[in-house]
Formats: structure tokens, C-alpha cells, sequence
């Protein structure tokens, strides 16, 4: 019989690792819900996807008032687990959850991180999670002590975070004339984004033909990270979007200065992506433009296990 479990979606990326796992939950389960503009939009085209749970809308505790909202969020959590009969609670990333299932009684908190700057939710989770699950590429260099510092059970596991809910896909077998580019540019607001990103002139895209999913200006689509295959590259400033092309093969430069294990573990695993940090676009665009005629495929036979580890831990996962 499956955990009653609470499951936390916080971001995109999180209904669509997330949502194999809750199609193979409990009725019993709850979702906890950001209020997002692309995670909303995600949720609401989610019919036959997600299938119908209690679910809890929450603030993201950023900007203006962020202490506020992170203790409304708190308390609201808290309110409707006490006494749910819910056995464990799982949250990739977003830590204020596990903080009100440790006050309101439930015994398993999952905290799940493949970002090891989010130093902030590493504290609230040594203090509440009972759990740690990680990539076997997490870089403790950077991670403020929490794999050093955890009391409870680690757990680790190989791949990255889009192996779960992609498939190795088909690339198109020619360039397109003028070559067809997936774009995606931050807003920015989130807790990491004012060091990371940065910004690029209009004029990198001269000579591309460019679709855009620029975030809280296009409406979120569970098909985008797969039909990111049908593109000759992507240009992104969010690592979650060029993890998801470059896994498939896509030619990704990535415009940031983000840090994380998953990135390097891209370079690694010979993936086609190209990061650039600020010092020149330009010369990157170059580099990046040059790559996008070459054809390699990605080997299925090379797809780690992620998804097979994961099911050990929460249970059954049941693809569309």
C-alpha cells in the first residue's frame, strides 16, 4: 500500500519529476502548490497528468515581506497535516515544508537537493529533515556544510534530475536555414538570481530563428522539455532548462554564472553544452554556433537509473 505522503511542487521542474510518483501515490496524498505564475499554468493543464489530490496553494517567500509569506506558508502547512494521517512529507529544494511536518507530527521528511547553493533551505532542512537525498555529483565545496552536517539518513543517486520524466530523443538530421533556437531568459526575483544571472544583448540572437519561453511571459507546457529535441539548440540563462536540453542532446549554451554539480557533471558525461559566465558572449555564441551541426545522439544504453532508484525510496512510478 502506498505512504500517505505530502508532496511539495514548488517549481516547474518539480510537477514533472514529481508527478510518475504522484500518479503511483496514495489517494490519500496532498500537494503543496506555489503560487507561480508558470507552476499555476502547469497545474491547471495538468488533466490527465496529475490526477486529482487535496491540494494547498502557498506563497513563495520572496521580495518584499518574504519573512511574512514564509511564516504564513509555514503555519498553513502546518494546519492541514496535523491529524492528516499523512506518513511522509517530500520537497526538492523548498525547505519550509519540512519544518511544518516536523511540528505537526509526521515521522519521514524527504528534503532532495541538486542545488548546493540554496544554502538558506540546507539550514531549515539539518534542523527538520530526517532524510537527505543527493546526486552522487553534489559538490560539498559549495554546499555551506550540509552533507557534513546532516544527523539523518543520505541517500544518493546517479543522474540528474530531467533523467527521471525525459527519454533520449531524435534530433532533426539537418540544420535549419536560419537554425531554429529555443530561447529562455529570467526574470529574475528568485533567491539566487541576482548573482547569477546575466544579461545578454538582443543582438546574440541576430540570424536565429527563435522561439521564446522567457519565464511569466509564456504559458508552461508539460511537452516543452521534451519537444526541446525538435530545436537545432537552446540558449538559456536557466540551468534547469539547459540541463534538460543537454541530456537530450540538444546544443545548449548556458548564459550564466550559476555554480552547481549537475552542470559540471553535464561537461563530464560529454554532453553538448556550453556555459558562458559573462566574459564573452560573443565568442561563446561562436563556439556554441559551431557545435549545433554536429549530430550526435545520445545512447540510451547510457541512461542512468535515477527513475529505478527513486521508486525503491517512494514507491511506484507510473509514466503516461
Amino acid at each position: 500500500m502506498a505512504v500517505a505522503t505530502c508532496w511539495v511542487l514548488d517549481h516547474p521542474a518539480h510537477l514533472q519529476i514529481l508527478a510518475g510518483f504522484i500518479r503511483g501515490g496514495s489517494t490519500s496524498d496532498i500537494l503543496v502548490v506555489t503560487e507561480r505564475s508558470e507552476v499555476r499554468s502547469l497545474f491547471e493543464s495538468s488533466e490527465g497528468i496529475l490526477p486529482r489530490r487535496q491540494t494547498i496553494w502557498v506563497s513563495r517567500p520572496v521580495g518584499t515581506g518574504r519573512t511574512l509569506k514564509a511564516g504564513g506558508r509555514l503555519l498553513a502547512v502546518r494546519k492541514q497535516l496535523k491529524g492528516s494521517g499523512i506518513k511522509r512529507v517530500v520537497v526538492i529544494g523548498a525547505a519550509i515544508e519540512l519544518w511544518a511536518a516536523r511540528k505537526a507530527g509526521v515521522p519521514e521528511r524527504w528534503y532532495i537537493s541538486d542545488t548546493e547553493v540554496n544554502h538558506t533551505a540546507h539550514e531549515i532542512a539539518l534542523k527538520n529533515a530526517t532524510h537527505l537525498l543527493l546526486p552522487q555529483h553534489w559538490n560539498d565545496e559549495i554546499d555551506g556544510g550540509l552533507l557534513s552536517r546532516f544527523k539523518g539518513e543520505v541517500h544518493r543517486y546517479d543522474g540528474l534530475h530531467p533523467h527521471i520524466h525525459l527519454h533520449p530523443g531524435l534530433r532533426p538530421q539537418q540544420v535549419s536555414e536560419p537554425p531554429r533556437v529555443m530561447v529562455r531568459r529570467l526574470k529574475g526575483g528568485g533567491i539566487h538570481d541576482e548573482e547569477e544571472i546575466i544579461d545578454f544583448p538582443d543582438s546574440v540572437l541576430d540570424g536565429l530563428q527563435v522561439s521564446f519561453a522567457d519565464e511569466g511571459e509564456f504559458e508552461a507546457s508539460w511537452r516543452l522539455p521534451s519537444s526541446l529535441c525538435a530545436f537545432d539548440g537552446v540558449i538559456t540563462q536557466s540551468v534547469t532548462l539547459a540541463s534538460e536540453a543537454a541530456i537530450q542532446g540538444v546544443p545548449t549554451l548556458l548564459i550564466s554564472k550559476a555554480e552547481r554539480g549537475f552542470i559540471d557533471e553535464l561537461q563530464r558525461m560529454g554532453l553538448p553544452i556550453h556555459i558562458e559566465r559573462g566574459d564573452s558572449v560573443e565568442k561563446s555564441l561562436a563556439e556554441w554556433m559551431t557545435g549545433i551541426h554536429l549530430h550526435d545522439t545520445v545512447d540510451s544504453k547510457e541512461w542512468p537509473p535515477i527513475r529505478e532508484q527513486w521508486v525503491e525510496l517512494f514507491g511506484e512510478y507510473v509514466d503516461i
